[in-house]
């Protein structure tokens, strides 16, 4: 089969022949159709040293997908080859703490699917039957492709009470204009959202930001004034992994505020202790999606709003043939995108 996969240590990938893999007992093996292009892939790409202590060579890498199933294992009894499917990234081992107590996505022994082990940027995958989420039928192979991203999302979103909340967005990323979405579906007064580059925050405004914001010529205290708030955010989303926008947002918190923290920084940097304590903010950070809660919250909320479902779909600007992969990477390298799909039909 076709797969992009990570040959020899260095920089670069390879789209190669490599053994179609079978399904064991307890697991299935999918069709992949659409996979969409994650930051975690792009470090892949670029061997850098946190890729260089996570990967396995040779290895198949991506782990954003939809397709449908061709075969299932003897001990498999609730999934069938026809359906159509995408899957939880995050293998665990069921075993530990965690995971007895039904916090599967703290599991302490997590395998990343395409970052430690063989992914989906290839014609077939295959993985856990615990970790396949099978869809409806009104969702279709791109909006499937975005189930992995939209659940950071939702995971990050959902952790606060929204309602007539004023949200702060730092990062317009794909994650970040599918949380910006998120927050006015469930209720959030302003949602004003940040990041450097132009063609991301009109994604965000096109989600339904209440005001986008670049970092370079405005300030977060001009945008509060702008919208008439007096007090700062009640709710902060971190979606960058940039410190500059980590302080901004600690600076820009109303008193006993709450900041969910997704995007991984490049390093670690100074943070303001001092006003965490004396401002009583919440800081949480969140790592992946819950299982399965998360898949049936998104899953759910898509169902009820024809409007969430187009916001979503929104971010997917480029799409590319699995055989025009280097192509793929350079766009969403560039950051003059939202997401970046990959045809493997």
């Amino acid at each position: 089969m076709r797969a992009l996969a990570k040959m020899r240590p260095g920089a670069g990938l390879e789209l190669v022949e490599r053994p179609e893999p079978e399904a064991g007992d307890w697991e299935v093996k999918v069709r992949v159709q659409r996979a969409g292009l994650c930051g975690t892939d792009l470090h892949l790409q670029q061997w850098d040293d946190w890729a260089a202590s996570q990967m396995n060579l040779p290895q198949t890498i991506g782990h954003e997908f939809y397709g449908e199933i061709v075969a299932v294992g003897r001990e498999v009894k609730e999934l069938v080859p026809g359906d159509k499917v995408s899957g939880e990234g995050h293998i665990v081992c069921g075993y530990c703490r965690n995971c007895r107590a039904g916090r599967r996505h703290q599991c302490v022994r997590t395998v990343g699917l395409g970052v430690n082990t063989d992914g989906a940027f290839a014609d077939y995958v295959v993985l856990p039957v615990e970790n396949v989420w099978k869809h409806p039928d009104w969702v279709d192979p791109e909006l499937g492709a975005l189930f992995d991203p939209l659940g950071n999302a939702t995971h990050t979103t959902l952790q606060w009470p929204l309602v007539g909340e004023d949200v702060l967005v730092t990062g317009a990323g794909p994650i970040g204009v599918m949380a910006t979405a998120i927050a006015k579906h469930a209720g959030a007064r302003h949602v004003v959202v940040t990041d450097l580059s132009p063609e991301r925050l009109a994604l965000a405004e096109r989600a339904g930001a209440d005001l986008t914001v670049n970092p370079r010529t405005t300030r977060l205290r001009e945008a509060q004034a702008q919208l008439g708030m007096r007090e700062g955010f009640d709710v902060g989303l971190e979606m960058s992994g940039a410190p500059a926008a980590v302080a901004e947002m600690i600076d820009n918190m109303n008193h006993g505020g709450k900041i969910a923290m997704l995007g991984l920084p490049a390093s670690g940097y100074a943070v303001n202790w001092g006003r965490i304590i004396t401002h009583m903010l919440t800081v949480k950070g969140i790592y992946g999606r819950e299982m399965f809660e998360t898949w049936y919250l998104m899953t759910s909320i898509l169902s009820t709003s024809p409007q969430l479902k187009d916001a979503v779909r929104s971010v997917v600007t480029h799409r590319f043939a699995a055989e025009d992969w280097e192509d793929a990477f350079a766009t969403a390298r560039s950051g003059q995108c939202g997401k970046v799909i990959l045809d493997w039909s």
